[in-house]
Parts: structure tokens; C-alpha cells; sequence
């Protein structure tokens, strides 16, 4: 077999990862059709549809650019896009269970995989805890993309000299995973309003599993050093932890057609964002009763909240300052990556490119890449601009240290 060249990957990396996913993926639907028609129809063949269907790539390209900025090239190519591929399919799990979680009835502006199976088959609402048959059903489903998953990343690391290292990332990252998703489910159902519990699921959930993790298994595979290793770590955390913040954001006030969701779902569910917690804290210093009400009045009413009632709390979250404050914290986060990234032994091309993907990630223009940043001006004799003053009292950075680092409670 042909070496896969770098840099044709480089032009197009969610391209390649497609290519890999739809010859795993062919596999995959044959094996299933051989052990049962029915179910290689109706769940394995929806897997790999949903997969191959959707989604910004992103914890695939991290792999990537991860490898890439470790200095790997093409003697880690294909492992790192099987990884990438195999990255992609937990994301499949992760999606399809949480929608079954939370009731959603789209993802990415597709009927949900519970509501096409119910669909498909007619079947009422059941007292029962996954609700449906579709609900049961996705949750299979998501079971099966994660045994893919593992099936790929085993079968992309297998004769790598990083296949050991890697491994144990990607043992962490799965755990990770389901704890961060445990932590959400535990505060809605005990009411848990706390923002550093909030934080520390979405660093479990997200920062960890959707940047770290990947970053991580990129450069592991290149073979990267413990400063090379540390350094992409520190960035992934901070930008993945700005990417949820953002997320939390978009889920508030984004376009549906951009998102793929309904607007104002997360607070009709009750979700611990972060978001909302500081909106709470911010309607509680400034004894704002009414604005505690609406809060009180939407969140965790998925079948009482209308349109109105959305459009007040997110009133409340607006004229509050919570919206801002959010948005402060994500680009101080996100600039905290690119420090990260900095003074590390990185590839330098290729970490310019990774640090345009984490801006645009947490939904920020490109900016400078790390290396250029305050170059230019130095070298011109030009002062460095000033400080950027926060549109709002913005958080200790200590809280989200607490977050970063360790365990809240």
C-alpha cells in the first residue's frame, strides 16, 4: 500500500477521514447484514449513515493537527486518520444516546435517530425508562458505534510503536466521557444550579473528550515529547472548555439552521450550563426577583415552556450580563490555548493551522497564529497594544483553574 501523503491530507482533512470511515463503515454494514438483515437495516445501517452524513469533523482534524503539530508525517498517516475515523464514531454514541437522554427530536437538522425508529414503526410512548421503542432502540445503536469505534482504533494502531500511549488515552477519554455526560444528568435531576459543577462537567464532557483527548492521540501517535505533549494539552482544555461555553451560547441563541437544533432547548430541559448559572448568580447580587421567576418559570419545563416564555428568559439572560460575561470568558479561554501553544516545540505551519481551528471552534475570527503574535509588532519598534478590557465583570480565573485541574466538590 501506497504511504498516504501529508501534505495532500492537510488540503482536506475531513475528507480523507470520509474516505476512511466509508471503506470502515463498508466493512462494518457487511459483517452486520451477515449476522442479521434486519438489524444491519434498521441500526447498523443508520450508524453509519448518521456518521458519513454530518458533522464539522472537528475531534477527527484535532487528531490530525495534532499529529501534525507533534512533527508526524507520513509514517503516522494512516494510523492517525483510522484514530480519527474511530474518534467520529464515538461522537455517533455520544449523540444518539443524548438525544435519547434529553428528548431532542433533531440533530443536525435531521429527525433524531429515537424519533426515526419510532417513526418507522409507529410505536406509542411506553412507561419506561428509555421511553419509546425508538428510544431503546437508539440506544443500541449508539452501543454499536461505540463497539466500532474501539474495532477502528484498534485496527488503526495495531503495529504502531504509539499503540500502547494511545491507548491509554483513548481508555481515558472514554471514561471521561460517560462521567461528564453522568455529572449533567445527576445536576438536572438534583437540581444542582452550581456553576463549578457546571464547569467541571463541561471540562469532562467536552474540553477533555472534544480537544484534548484528540490532540493528544494525534501527538501521541507522532511519537511527540512530554513538552510537546503538555502543551497541547493545556490548549485543548482551555479552547475546549470555550468551546462549550460557546456551545452553551449557540444553544441559547444561535440559528437552528446553523446548529441543527431547536433554539432554547437546553433551557426548556434544565441543563446545568454554565450560562444559566451565572445568569442566576447575576439576577441573585442584583435582587432580581423577576428575572429569578422567568429562569424558574423555563428551565426544566420541556412541555410547559412555549416560544414566549423562551424569549423571556432569554431576555433575562441578555439584559443580565450573563451572555456577555460568557462570551468575555470564551475568548480569555481561548487566548489562554494559544499561549499554551506558543512557547511549545511545535511545528510551526501546522500549529497556525491548529490554532485557526480552535478560534473557529469557539465561533472566533481566525487572529494570529501563535507564533506571529506579537512578533511583528516588536520587530517594527511598535508598543504592544493594550490590555483588552472585558465587556463585563468577568470571572476569577481561579474558578475555571479549579475546573481545569481537578475535582469541585
Amino acid at each position: 500500500m501506497r504511504a498516504l501523503d501529508p501534505l495532500h491530507v492537510d488540503d482536506d482533512v475531513a475528507a480523507a477521514v470520509n474516505t476512511v470511515l466509508a471503506t470502515v463503515l463498508g466493512r462494518r454494514l457487511e459483517e452486520a447484514e451477515a449476522v442479521d438483515p434486519l438489524f444491519a437495516e434498521d441500526l447498523a445501517g443508520r450508524v453509519a449513515r448518521f456518521t458519513l452524513a454530518g458533522g464539522r469533523r472537528m475531534r477527527a482534524r484535532l487528531c490530525w493537527w495534532g499529529l501534525r503539530a507533534a512533527g508526524g508525517g507520513a509514517p503516522q498517516a494512516a494510523a492517525a486518520l483510522g484514530v480519527a475515523g474511530a474518534l467520529e464514531l464515538v461522537q455517533t454514541c455520544a449523540l444518539i444516546q443524548d438525544d435519547v437522554m434529553d428528548g431532542s427530536p433533531l440533530r443536525r437538522g435531521r429527525t433524531a435517530v429515537h424519533v426515526e425508529l419510532d417513526e418507522q414503526y409507529a410505536t406509542p410512548r411506553r412507561d419506561r425508562p428509555c421511553g419509546t421503542f425508538g428510544g431503546a432502540g437508539a440506544v443500541l445503536a449508539g452501543d454499536l458505534a461505540l463497539v466500532w469505534a474501539d474495532d477502528a482504533f484498534a485496527e488503526a494502531t495495531a503495529g504502531s510503536p504509539a499503540a500502547a500511549p494511545a491507548a491509554a488515552v483513548w481508555r481515558s477519554m472514554r471514561a471521561e466521557l460517560v462521567a461528564g455526560q453522568y455529572l449533567d444528568l445527576h445536576a438536572q435531576a438534583t437540581a444542582n444550579r452550581s456553576a463549578t459543577r457546571a464547569l467541571r462537567s463541561a471540562v469532562l464532557k467536552t474540553a477533555l473528550y472534544s480537544m484534548e483527548r484528540p490532540l493528544m492521540l494525534g501527538a501521541t501517535l507522532a511519537g511527540g515529547s512530554p513538552d510537546v505533549l503538555a502543551a497541547l494539552a493545556g490548549a485543548g482544555r482551555c479552547a475546549g472548555l470555550a468551546f462549550q461555553l460557546h456551545d452553551d451560547l449557540q444553544g441559547a441563541f444561535g440559528d437552528p439552521a446553523a446548529t441543527g437544533k431547536p433554539v432554547g432547548e437546553d433551557l426548556r430541559e434544565g441543563r446545568s450550563t454554565y450560562l444559566l448559572a451565572v445568569a442566576r448568580e447575576r439576577c441573585e447580587a442584583a435582587g432580581d426577583r423577576t428575572g429569578l421567576r422567568v429562569l424558574e418559570t423555563v428551565t426544566g419545563a420541556p412541555n410547559t415552556a412555549g416560544a414566549e416564555d423562551v424569549r423571556r428568559a432569554r431576555d433575562v439572560l441578555d439584559q443580565g450580563g450573563a451572555r456577555a460575561q460568557v462570551a468575555t470568558e470564551v475568548e480569555r479561554l481561548c487566548r489562554r490555548a494559544e499561549e499554551s501553544l506558543a512557547g511549545a516545540p511545535l511545528h510551526r505551519p501546522a500549529t497556525a493551522r491548529l490554532v485557526r481551528l480552535l478560534r473557529e471552534a469557539c465561533g472566533l475570527p481566525p487572529g494570529d497564529a501563535p507564533d506571529t503574535v506579537g512578533e511583528s509588532r516588536r520587530a517594527a519598534g511598535e508598543p504592544d497594544p493594550p490590555a483588552e478590557q472585558p465587556r463585563r465583570a468577568a470571572r476569577p480565573m481561579t474558578e475555571f483553574d479549579d475546573a481545569l485541574t481537578g475535582d469541585p466538590r
